[in-house]
């Protein structure tokens, strides 16, 4: 059984008798989201930071969904939910065992790295000069259109991390409440020019699933991604904004929009 079957299984345990559009809510998800996991005829799978955002809301212990207990099953037992006796540190041990490649030195800052009760990952760069509160910010290959919409990926995968300073961001403007809510993405298409420009890489909130105000938002409309600027039309619309006047606005459903985050910074030092 591969590892989306085995999530899927313990999603399905998980959800029991609860009904699915209240666990969609209490897991930031969208309903149509998590009916797609759960469906037969889609291929839409639980990725691994959604896997890692349910078990950190429901308490379960870290890697939850991609274990098989013991003697075989599928579904939660006292051990799963009362936490693994094994520390993050080994259970890193076990998985890096099964990779080949690493140089021990690498295989050792990963572990030292798991062992860490912060979030922050400390890192020795060997040069002159202090780190200080710099973290790193990952970059995940996930591409909003500001234009005619990207099919979102079923699974981004992370290109180069970035090191930046949450205290310097906080300087520059930017509201956040703890940096590990922060990923970088990549806009695609001239729509949002000159604000955004093509390829400009974008500092967003992940934690904002939800329109809590005019801004730039990370959303889905219509089974496609976009970067676009959002104001309420009216009580059952948006208004999707381009700042490139070249394109004109146009008026969506709420409830065919869902956000997936919140644009905060273009890394072209564009406050937005």
């Amino acid at each position: 059984m591969d590892i989306y079957a085995i999530r899927k299984q313990k999603l399905i345990s998980l959800i029991g008798t609860q009904r699915k559009g209240a666990c969609a809510e209490r897991w930031g998800m969208a309903p149509a989201h998590l009916s797609q996991i759960l469906s037969d005829k889609t291929a839409k799978n639980l990725g691994d930071d959604v896997a890692r955002r349910i078990e950190a809301i429901e308490k379960l212990p870290r890697g939850w969904f991609d274990s098989i207990s013991a003697d075989g099953s599928i579904a939660p037992d006292s051990s799963d939910t009362e936490g693994s006796a094994q520390s993050a540190a080994d259970q890193v041990r076990q998985m890096l065992s099964r990779v080949k490649g690493l140089t021990s030195a690498a295989r050792d800052r990963i572990i030292a790295a798991a062992d860490e009760t912060s979030n922050v990952i400390t890192v020795d760069f060997s040069r002159p000069g202090q780190v200080g509160d710099e973290v790193w910010i990952a970059h995940y290959d996930v591409r909003g259109a500001m234009g005619g919409g990207e099919v979102p990926h079923d699974y981004p995968e992370m290109l180069q991390d970035v090191r930046v300073s949450p205290k310097h961001l906080r300087e520059m403007g930017v509201e956040f409440k703890e940096h590990f809510h922060l990923k970088m993405v990549t806009g695609w298409g001239q729509s949002m020019a000159p604000t955004i420009k093509h390829r400009d890489p974008l500092l967003v909130d992940v934690t904002v699933r939800d329109f809590v105000g005019d801004g730039i938002y990370l959303f889905s409309w219509q089974e496609h991604l976009y970067i676009k600027r959002l104001q309420i039309f009216d009580e059952d619309h948006f208004e999707m904004i381009s700042d490139n006047d070249k394109h004109g606005p146009r008026r969506i459903r709420k409830d065919e929009t869902y956000v997936q985050a919140r644009v905060l910074l273009v890394w072209n030092a564009n406050l937005v």
